[in-house]
């Protein structure tokens, strides 16, 4: 039972992480990824598809991406789409290949988007605490209900704060590799 309890948690606690990680990919450094449009949707036959399912996305250069449509029809939904998702960028096409040039990020937005990345982190790390708190709900519910023991209690208790301990220990590492990201040139 407090193995259940435990594994669950862990488990949540992973998700929570790795949503924290998909949030970190949409927050844009001075370089250009393929990442940075995964979440684009492009109206493809009046239908929203993902843009990497009509288009191939590479990286150019340091700063810039390439699209190329796999359909010459699409090239103006796919730049469109790019306009649409409020990314700051400005698609220029060029025959069948659209490219998207990164602005550099300026030192007040780098600094802003500092602050954004920590507001995610410390969103984060609550839903893991939050995630800890349930479970320890839960055993002391199994407590009540005498399906345990005090010690398998403080047990499952110290179990559940190491593994968050070590959740909130990898949000912060990625927290400080997206940090050194945004603040370098």
């Amino acid at each position: 039972m407090i193995d259940d309890i435990v594994k669950d948690g862990n488990v949540r606690m992973g998700k929570s992480v790795e949503s924290f990680q998909k949030a970190l990919t949409k927050i844009r450094t001075g370089r250009a990824h393929p990442s940075l449009l995964e979440h684009v949707m492009v109206s493809y036959y009046d239908v929203e598809t993902p843009l990497n399912q009509v288009a191939t996305v590479n990286i150019e250069d340091a700063r810039t991406l390439s699209i190329m449509p796999w359909e010459a029809t699409m090239i103006g939904p796919v730049e469109k789409a790019i306009m649409k998702a409020d990314l700051g960028l400005n698609p220029v096409t060029a025959g069948n290949v659209i490219r998207v040039p990164m602005p550099p990020l300026t030192e007040e937005r780098r600094k802003d988007l500092v602050k954004v990345v920590r507001n995610e982190a410390e969103n984060a790390k609550i839903a893991v605490r939050n995630i800890r708190r349930d479970a320890n709900s839960e055993f002391k519910e199994a407590l009540k209900e005498k399906m345990i023991t005090e010690d398998e209690l403080h047990g499952g208790e110290d179990s559940i704060q190491k593994i968050t301990d070590e959740h909130i220990r990898g949000i912060d590492k990625h927290l400080d590799v997206k940090e050194a990201d945004l603040m370098s040139m």
